[in-house]
């Protein structure tokens, strides 16, 4: 579960931080601060934590990574390649997601050529907070890139470095994506940015295919660096940051009220709120339920900024309001929570209606006009349900994350 694998304790941060140091030394990195690509979910972060970008001219520095592939890729694998593109990319980073098929595409293009593309997930997973994941179906961890391969069909070379960080040390990504250019010496012509405009349509700049087909001519790279522009790389020092969050979450109060059928059908139509409407029925006494529970709450954290309402409705009886509220408050449940006020759960049945034939586990997504665009009886896929939401849910801070989703490719 993303609530237990994420928690941190001060002794564990202190031997991350203490990784990174010794990393940074052994790859002989400069302290510097890297302003040129700040990320756009925080600020930049000018401290010694932070490696410097590999500079043009620069050897490739060596890796041995585990790919989703289930093989080790190492740099000497791609030897023969005339051009090795190696791109830090990740899961989590809406600007990222939008740059997979073109990082599909690319690998594509140019792999009769004699062009190697290898995209490295750089991220520490431990070092992103759930509220970093209001826009995207999974994480960074291994399983999670596994994960998003399949779902994606990646065509390229997949590779994980968040376990220790040393490759994305030496290579000093700034933001996801982040391309580095390397000709057939293996000497890097061109970092940077992918093209100029997350939303493919709107960019006219492609200084990263510019730089392949320059080196593939034997002429100069005109324009050898840009500014990456995406989501900042989560280094480890950012681990701090994940358990502040998780106890301002566990801090919030957590509420159970009770609802009648009226208002039962009321919640359902879901009228004038703007908002996506998810529904989660269960019991204290259902199994599947209290399995399923826990990452339902991974869910109101990492969605609660987008414009959906999650909420639980329990078919208890009423009389159990106390145990029930006792489970809610283990769980730091601070979503809304709801009681049936009825001995007669067939009530509820009727009331909410959307499909549901009265077992519980049940869980439906409802629209903002009150139609059904998911549901599920019997404990739910995490993935279908929370990639349902990601297409259905409006656009807000990212235009084309919509289309994103609703897209195959």
């Amino acid at each position: 579960m993303y609530l237990d694998s994420i928690a941190s304790t001060p002794a564990r941060q202190g031997r991350l931080r203490s990784h990174v140091w010794l990393s940074m030394i052994a790859l002989s990195l400069a302290v510097l601060s890297c302003p040129t690509g700040r990320g756009q979910d925080d600020v930049a972060h000018t401290g010694s934590d932070v490696p410097p970008i590999l500079k043009i001219g620069s050897p490739a520095p060596d890796f041995n990574l585990p790919g989703v592939d289930g093989k080790s890729h190492r740099l000497k694998d791609y030897a023969s390649s005339k051009i090795l593109v190696v791109i830090f990319s990740c899961n989590h980073c809406p600007v990222a997601q939008m740059y997979e098929k073109r990082i599909k595409q690319l690998f594509t293009d140019y792999q009769g050529r004699g062009v190697a593309v290898v995209v490295i997930m750089g991220n520490d997973p431990k070092a992103e907070e759930l509220s970093e994941y209001g826009y995207t179906d999974v994480g960074d961890s291994f399983a999670d890139m596994k994960a998003r391969a399949a779902y994606r069909h990646f065509t390229y070379p997949y590779l994980y470095d968040g376990a220790t960080q040393a490759v994305a040390l030496a290579y000093g990504p700034t933001a996801t994506p982040h391309a580095f250019i390397f000709d057939q010496q293996r000497i890097l012509r061109y970092e940077g940015r992918i093209d100029s405009n997350q939303r493919e349509e709107l960019a006219t700049k492609h200084e990263a295919r510019d730089a392949v087909d320059a080196l593939l001519a034997g002429k100069p790279v005109a324009v050898t660096d840009t500014p990456a522009v995406g989501c900042s790389t989560k280094w480890a020092y950012k681990a701090a940051n994940v358990e502040h969050e998780m106890t301002q979450f566990n801090d919030k109060p957590v509420t159970l009220d009770l609802i009648s059928a009226d208002q039962l059908k009321r919640l359902r139509q879901n009228a004038g709120t703007d908002k996506l409407l998810l529904v989660n029925v269960w019991a204290t006494w259902c199994g599947p339920c209290i399995e399923e529970f826990p990452e339902l709450q991974t869910m109101v954290r990492m969605y609660a900024n987008r414009p959906l309402t999650i909420v639980t409705l329990s078919i208890n009886n009423p009389d159990e309001k106390q145990l029930v509220s006792a489970f809610l408050q283990k769980q730091h449940a601070f979503n809304k929570n709801f009681l049936f006020n009825s001995n007669d759960a067939a009530d509820a049945v009727k009331a909410l209606g959307t499909g549901w034939a009265g077992g519980a586990p049940y869980t439906v997504l409802i629209g903002t006009k009150g139609e059904v665009l998911y549901r599920t009886q019997g404990e739910m896929n995490v993935l279908d349900v929370r990639r349902a939401i990601l297409k259905n849910v409006a656009d807000d801070l990212y235009l084309g994350q919509h289309a994103y989703w609703n897209s195959t490719f």
